[in-house]
């Protein structure tokens, strides 16, 4: 589990140190199952990682990290800005007495606002929890992020 969580952290500082240079970087805030702090980084015109630190409200509740790799496609753009689909495969760890561990399939609406550095998203994320037993979840959310 200590080394997940290394690899993990790892994945987000170099991807934070290579948004800076960048410029395709947002962050902001995620209300749902999770909630938190969510980041992404687009890697090219259509990919991105999406990341997420924040408070799971699975079993008594607990911290949350996780990592999705995401896909883009352009749904409709108007003079204020542009709708997108994006959808993708990941993977969170929720710390607790015992950690799940579990594989995240998101499937999201994402809009863009063209005259402001601003994007609203919705997104619905099925999970397999691996570890400790196997499980089913359902998690979802609504946020904001600013982009630099």
């Amino acid at each position: 589990m200590k080394n997940i969580l290394q690899i993990f952290v790892i994945i987000i500082v170099i991807s934070f140190n290579t948004a800076f240079a960048q410029k395709d970087f947002g962050i902001g805030i995620i209300a749902g199952d999770p909630t938190g702090l969510s980041a992404k980084l687009y890697t090219g015109s259509n990919n991105a990682f999406d990341f997420a630190a924040a408070w799971s409200f699975k079993g008594s509740g607990h911290l949350l990290l996780q990592a999705d790799y995401v896909w883009h496609s352009s749904l409709s753009r108007t003079s204020s800005g542009m709708f997108a689909l994006y959808y993708g495969i990941g993977g969170r760890i929720i710390f607790s007495n015992d950690p799940n561990v579990g594989v995240r399939i998101p499937i999201g609406i994402d809009y863009v606002f063209s005259t402001a550095p601003v994007d609203i998203f919705l997104e619905v994320v099925p999970v397999l929890d691996l570890i400790p037993s196997t499980d089913f979840d359902l998690n979802g959310g609504i946020g904001v992020r600013f982009w630099f």
